[in-house]
């Protein structure tokens, strides 16, 4: 109970209230449905609202902030918890992740939430913590080393698994759930370059695994903590029981599997003089630089694991349904792939894939793999906008709302349109990218806390993309198949995303046309 902040257990006072309060919060949400904006009621707030739409939440913040005019709006939750405040407005984006970071922090809440699972690791912490991890780890990010590393990881579990599973799925005319198997293609690349360690998750035969499925169990777990509309968990996690009990027993697993492989490298690491043998993953890298705490290792070990399990999964998903559905992206999208190297051995060549690379951004405007992020007020503030922030009061910013906001991208805001991004240089005459306003498009956040990995994300997606695309066509197994958003601590579809593969044409590829 140490970890969890007191503050969170007042709510469980409220308890009997609730209970009591159960009639008029049945009537009340029987007459809220379809309402823009929630209606607030004594001590409870909003909560009727939240509750109504707890299934999808994004879209109906995005409702809200559409129909607000600063795209900021308060939500009042049951006394005594401050408001939040959600926001699209890349003014106040600009200011909670750059100008005045200093103020917005995971904060208490936040920490007490995911403690057990990422522990002090560099996405739970804050202040000197939070400093030092970054510090060590932007340092690590920026050797050529570690990106031919990347590189390398990537390209051997495209090869070895990732196309065999497609061949296998084409061949035998099978249906693929490619959310989960692209899930289990970034866990694969993720543990190794974190940690050295292969989980070899990804099969033709796609069989589970015991540390793969604790991890998922334990992230989707934590998710429900930080989104639900009720604070039993906490009691739960007293009393040891339900999902709680189960959350403790993944966490264990995880971790402890965590701690004994990065033993068995300290060990390793401790028996070998030569510096240069100690291995090109994070964790060799940490270890070498001297770190000995072994539980802080792990806290940062899991975090990096957790950051790039589902961001870069969850965004190849979404892209390959809106390329399916735009004939005329996918065949420009082919007519470049076709002209480069299929391996893409270096980040310099995945940089010529210029429109692939804005098709990506476009894809991950409209269904950012994060789609909501929160910070906690240290002080009290304005936004730029006016809106007045009290001190412990939590703050979001919610990019799939900013996707999809006429006043940030125009009236055609709801197609896919990759050339939003691209423009001429007027020296040259070629296409080139745009610069991307962050806190506009705060996909990879902003600021100091800005993604340590998204150009290894963007390598690593391109390199599935042109490999994928110039061999196989993916199309939906279900004609007129539309995926429904769930927003968990990443975007998912619901339900998965069941797939035909069929082998390309070699002139289709190199035509750049589709069948």
């Amino acid at each position: 109970m140490s970890s969890v902040d007191l503050n969170l257990l007042i709510p469980i006072l409220l308890i009997p209230l609730l209970s009591i309060l159960t009639i008029i919060f049945l009537a009340a949400a029987k007459n809220g449905r379809g309402a823009i904006q929630p209606k607030s009621y004594p001590l409870i707030g909003m909560e009727i609202s939240r509750y109504i739409h707890r299934h999808n939440r994004m879209q109906w913040a995005t409702d809200i902030l559409k129909s607000t005019p600063s795209l900021t709006f308060t939500m009042h939750r049951f006394f005594p918890i401050p408001p939040v405040i959600d926001t699209a407005n890349p003014a106040n984006v600009n200011h909670i992740l750059s100008t005045n970071f200093h103020n917005y922090q995971k904060g208490p809440r936040f920490r007490a939430i995911f403690h057990d699972l990422l522990g002090d690791g560099i996405f739970n912490a804050d202040g000197e913590n939070w400093k030092f991890q970054r510090q060590v780890a932007s340092r690590e990010f920026s050797t050529k080393s570690l990106r031919r590393f990347m590189a390398t990881v990537v390209e051997d579990e495209q090869r070895d698994r990732l196309m065999p599973v497609l061949a296998s799925a084409a061949q035998t005319d099978s249906v693929l759930d490619l959310q989960d198997v692209l899930q289990r293609f970034t866990f694969d690349n993720i543990c190794q370059i974190a940690f050295g360690y292969d989980p070899a998750y990804l099969s033709v035969h796609l069989t589970r695994t015991q540390f793969a499925d604790a991890f998922e169990r334990a992230t989707f777990a934590t998710s429900e903590r930080y989104y639900s509309v009720n604070p039993m968990w906490i009691v739960k996690k007293f009393l040891h029981i339900g999902s709680e009990k189960k959350l403790r027993a993944d966490v264990n697993h995880v971790r402890n599997l965590a701690l004994t492989i990065i033993k068995q490298k300290k060990t390793k690491l401790d028996s070998n003089s030569n510096i240069d043998d100690a291995g090109d993953d994070l964790l060799s890298r940490f270890l070498s630089s001297g770190h000995s705490d072994l539980s802080f290792v792990v806290d940062i070990v899991i975090s990096f694991v957790l950051a790039g399990r589902d961001t870069t999964s969850a965004a190849l998903t979404w892209f390959f349904w809106l390329v399916q559905n735009n004939p005329r992206v996918e065949s420009e999208i082919l007519k470049e792939v076709s002209k480069q190297n299929p391996d893409l051995n270096s980040f310099e060549e995945a940089r010529e894939l210029i429109y692939t690379h804005a098709a990506l951004c476009e894809s991950m405007r409209l269904y950012p793999p994060v789609p909501a992020d929160v910070k906690q007020a240290v002080n009290d503030d304005v936004l730029p906008d006016g809106t007045k922030v009290r001190k412990g009061m939590v703050v979001a910013y919610i990019p799939y709302a900013m996707g999809r906001m006429e006043e940030l991208w125009g009236a055609d805001w709801e197609e896919f349109k990759p050339e939003r991004w691209l423009q001429k240089d007027e020296v040259t005459n070629r296409v080139k990218l745009v610069g991307i306003d962050w806190c506009k498009y705060p996909v990879f956040q902003a600021g100091p806390r800005i993604c340590l990995g998204k150009d290894m994300a963007f390598l690593q997606m391109k390199r599935v993309v042109a490999r994928v695309m110039k061999e196989f066509k993916v199309t939906p197994a279900v004609e007129g198949f539309e995926p429904a958003f769930e927003a968990h601590l990443t975007a998912k579809m619901r339900g998965g995303f069941p797939v035909k593969v069929e082998r390309r044409k070699i002139e289709d590829a190199v035509n750049g046309s589709t069948f």
